[in-house]
């Protein structure tokens, strides 16, 4: 099969090597890419955001499946354009996207639903939310209600700090049209664990589990960012946990946007908190996780490509999906002074045993490279491998226990260096974090 993937991420990265590695795969190409997917796959200079581009590209290659990676385009209805050009794309419609393009309608549809969550408020204009968070001495989240590149959060002890996030939503327009409205909501305790199910618009997959670290210095201080570091599967995590949060849910969520006339059909992503009164619903997202995919596509144990067309054809019911138990821990490295300005264009050394290449030998055993904000750069003296964007690589360390590679993983990280470079020290640190990390 030929298959498109679409973006530029550690995420991509992560499914290109997993897609490598099907019997079903014979050629891949890359809209977008960075280092890492050029060393599996053919990248292409486009940018992922481009729907009519990346159709004509489908169709130029006689794509057999194309799968979609970030979340802007498939809010923008490239799943759509390609359904409409014949294209098996794998990843939700733009009116199922919706679940993460606007937290409001996911609050609506879990509410009529059924499925547990924080009690929140909608708010459009800056004074009503001004006013109501004036009178609201609780501590509360403030959301972007759109897509604001999973930073659009702000957790707020008082008024006074919700008030501010508010007006840089809302008047300073910080994450741009994403905060015309803001969405106020209880703030919850207890661990954090996002997870993750194939859907065919009716029936799930087994569904895995990572936690994420989003906060950008140890101790989870410091601003939001896309994702600093993650580890699966979570110690908490079994069978039992699994089958509640399915049954309370994924199903029903799945159920009342089939009731909606927008099935669900691709990853589905839910970020959980594990309160004393169960799991509650932090948010959806409509695509893998970046860089929980990084940890979790080395536990796929199926094919792939089985699942992805067993979504989009409803054929799940008749597909096994299954997820190993090794513990994976990932690390994630970033430039200088992100999530703010950075500089791009140094030069990365230590990258000789990059794992993305099939056939090239580890450095560390047991480890995986995944590239995100990286770009080949040629000179006089060859092609060097240099930083192109904020987050830059994701390293794997794999082990019998979580401890175990998280050794190796900041083992390989620290055989890797790039002027400025910064990462956090407690990546899979059980003990680190007010989400209760068990």
């Amino acid at each position: 099969m030929k298959i498109l993937i679409v973006g530029s991420g550690g995420r991509e990265h992560a499914l290109a090597w997993r897609l490598a590695r099907s019997l079903r795969v014979s050629q891949m190409w890359v809209a977008g890419g960075n280092s890492g997917t050029a060393g599996l796959a053919t990248n292409v200079a486009i940018s992922p955001e481009n729907v009519p581009e990346v159709v004509t590209l489908a169709r130029e290659i006689s794509a057999d499946l194309v799968v979609v990676g970030p979340e802007q385009p498939l809010v923008e209805g490239l799943v759509d354009c390609l359904a409409e050009a014949g294209i098996p794309a794998f990843g939700p419609s733009r009116s199922a996207a919706r679940i993460e393009a606007s937290k409001s309608f996911a609050r609506q549809v879990m509410r009529d639903a059924g499925v547990p969550g924080p009690e929140y408020r909608v708010f459009h204009e800056q004074s009503a939310a001004v006013d109501f968070l004036t009178k609201h001495a609780s501590p509360v989240v403030i959301k972007a209600d759109g897509l604001a590149a999973g930073k659009g959060v702000a957790l707020c002890p008082g008024p006074e700090e919700a008030v501010l996030a508010v007006k840089g939503c809302m008047e300073d327009r910080i994450f741009g049209s994403a905060g015309d409205s803001v969405v106020v909501e209880e703030w919850l305790h207890g661990p954090e664990v996002s997870v993750f199910t194939f859907s065919d618009g009716e029936n799930l997959s087994a569904p895995v589990a990572a936690c994420d670290y989003k906060q950008v210095d140890d101790g989870d201080q410091g601003p939001n960012t896309g994702g600093m570091g993650s580890f699966a599967p979570p110690p908490f995590w079994d069978q039992v946990l699994a089958d509640e949060i399915t049954r309370t849910i994924l199903r029903p969520t799945v159920e009342r946007m089939a009731e909606l006339g927008c099935p669900y059909r691709g990853i589905l992503y839910a970020g959980i908190m594990l309160t004393d009164d169960g799991p509650r619903v932090l948010e959806f997202n409509c695509r893998f996780g970046d860089p929980e995919t990084q940890v979790i596509m080395p536990l796929l144990e199926s094919d792939p490509v089985d699942a992805m067309l067993a979504s989009i054809e409803g054929n799940l019911s008749h597909t096994e999906v299954r997820w190993g138990q090794k513990p994976h821990v990932g690390v994630v490295l970033v430039s200088g002074g992100y999530p703010g300005a950075y500089e791009t264009g140094k030069e990365i050394s230590g990258l000789d045993s990059d794992c993305g290449r099939v056939g090239g030998r580890e450095l560390e055993t047991n480890s995986l490279v995944f590239h995100a904000g990286t770009a080949n750069a040629s000179d006089g003296d060859g092609t060097r491998v240099v930083t192109s964007g904020g987050r830059v690589l994701t390293v794997v360390g794999r082990g019998d226990t979580i401890e175990g590679a998280r050794a190796t993983a900041y083992r390989r990280v620290e055989a890797i260096g790039f002027e400025n470079a910064k990462y956090r020290s407690d990546i899979g640190d059980l003990a680190v974090g007010s989400r209760g990390r068990i």
